[in-house]
């Protein structure tokens, strides 16, 4: 129990955050690594894990180094009094991922019900807030077993694909490169997701060693990244249809035609998307509570509730007005450097040379 906790644990967390707006729906695997090319995708996705390992394990020593367990005093220690920036590029990330998150979890409920849209969302807003009011322990609790059984369903889902379409995969990966620079694909794919990570420094509670704090965040890159591995190699056997897919993820369960897995895969699916709006909104809850304990105050859990349900009616408004493609395509792309410049740059080289200097 103690090895998960300090090891394994903060994989999940970060996978639970990053799954909802990262590969959930399948769109952004579409977006940032299938449109360069079915290998070379592949190739951005190594470099997106790479980039993860590296942020993660810098993060998680410097926030330990520094007791820094909320974002605003672990950005104080990297940016000084430039921390603001980093929030403002984090609120407007945190309500565009959540406005795709709603998006898909209408769609979702819908698919698998017959419910209208709104249904879907209003299920996903009364979820989160219940989980928005429980705090720390419970969340991350939930988020672990969640993500375990979430790669339950995706072993079983490249395991059928491969059974059933490997030809096709195969034959998939030997279609040459677009053109496009799967580099960059991964470089922009992998910012936009690890910006984050301040948001989940509440796990670095249980790190007592550099070890730990390293050891952690190397690991966490990988049990993030390779469920979206799996969904990628999947997705192959529907190429280039799927590229025009809004949810690639629904696209690939009809083609297997195997409705009793299909509903299963969607629930585990719509759980997700729930996980990744909890630890963006805890994560936001958790800057807010570190305002309150500076001026002696304690934040209480109805006040962490109405946060959360605003955020969310931000996000779901922003989704309605712009769509489920164009907040991937756009918005995405722009979030990613402004994660760049306020956190992954300034990680990479100030704090590697904090955690090296010992200070």
């Amino acid at each position: 129990m103690r090895t998960f906790r300090k090891y394994l644990l903060p994989g999940f967390v970060f996978q639970s955050l990053v799954i909802g707006g990262g590969y959930g729906t399948g769109r952004e695997l579409v977006q940032f690594f299938l449109t360069r090319g079915p290998l070379a995708g592949l190739g951005g996705m190594l470099i997106a894990t790479v980039i993860w390992s590296l942020v993660l394990a810098t993060t998680f020593e410097l926030a330990r180094m520094t007791h820094s367990f909320d974002y605003r005093t672990f950005l104080t220690q990297l940016l000084g009094k430039g921390w603001w920036a980093y929030e403002c590029v984090y609120v407007v990330g945190m309500i565009l991922v959540i406005s795709v998150l709603g998006s898909a979890a209408g769609e979702l409920m819908e698919d698998m019900l017959g419910t209208p849209i709104l249904v879907g969302i209003l299920v996903m807003m009364l979820a989160v807030g219940i989980l928005a009011f429980v705090g720390s322990t419970w969340i991350e609790k939930i988020l672990s077993f969640w993500s375990l059984a979430l790669y339950a369903v995706y072993i079983i889902l490249l395991i059928m694909f491969m059974s059933r379409f490997g030809d096709e995969i195969i034959a998939a990966l030997g279609i040459p490169a677009t053109g496009e620079s799967w580099v960059l694909g991964g470089i922009e794919y992998a910012a936009y997701n690890v910006g984050i990570v301040p948001a989940m420094l509440f796990v670095v509670r249980h790190f007592d060693y550099r070890r730990e704090a390293i050891g952690a965040g190397l690991i966490a890159g990988l049990v993030a990244m390779i469920p979206g591995v799996f969904i990628y190699l999947a997705m192959l056997s529907q190429y280039p249809e799927i590229l025009s897919e809004a949810i690639p993820a629904n696209y690939l369960l009809e083609a297997l035609e195997i409705p009793l897995f299909q509903w299963v895969f969607q629930l585990i699916l719509f759980g997700t998307l729930i996980e990744t709006g909890v630890g963006l909104i805890h994560g936001f809850n958790e800057r807010i509570a570190g305002f309150y304990q500076e001026k002696g105050k304690q934040i209480s859990g109805i006040v962490r509730v109405v946060i959360a349900q605003v955020v969310l009616g931000l996000a779901i408004f922003l989704a309605d007005a712009i769509g489920l493609i164009n907040l991937i395509a756009k918005g995405y792309t722009a979030l990613t450097w402004g994660y760049w410049l306020v956190f992954v740059i300034p990680v990479l080289t100030y704090g590697v040379y904090r955690i090296w200097r010992g200070k």
